[in-house]
């Protein structure tokens, strides 16, 4: 794993750093899997659309990280036949969200 695979994974994760390419594999694995749109909404702000059957995955996934990095916030609600993830940062973290967009995007593309 290079620098570039830790990019979005702050100074502030309380994550073990020995977990923390398991995090990202999960991660990797849901925007492979079940990501079908993503939106930036604002400079702190992007929006996920996921099919249905990953929900109970993301979830747990994005409630372990928040417990991490306490700074996310996610939010879900239906989405025709879709679930919508809103997902959060202060401003002083919008390099992560960035980072985390863009980890997205490629997933999605792969």
């Amino acid at each position: 794993m290079t620098g570039d695979d830790q990019a979005w994974v702050p100074e502030a994760c309380t994550l073990p750093t020995v977990e923390r390419p398991l995090r990202q594999a999960e991660f990797d694995q849901l925007f492979a899997t079940a990501l079908r749109g993503q939106q930036r909404l604002s400079p702190t702000e992007l929006r996920w659309r996921l099919d249905q059957a990953a929900e109970a995955t993301a979830r747990d996934l994005t409630a372990r990280e928040t417990s991490c990095c306490s700074f996310f916030s996610f939010t879900f609600a239906p989405d025709g036949d879709a679930v919508r993830v809103d997902v959060r940062v202060p401003a002083a973290r919008v390099d992560v969200l960035n980072a985390l967009a863009d980890r997205a995007a490629a997933g999605m593309a792969a």
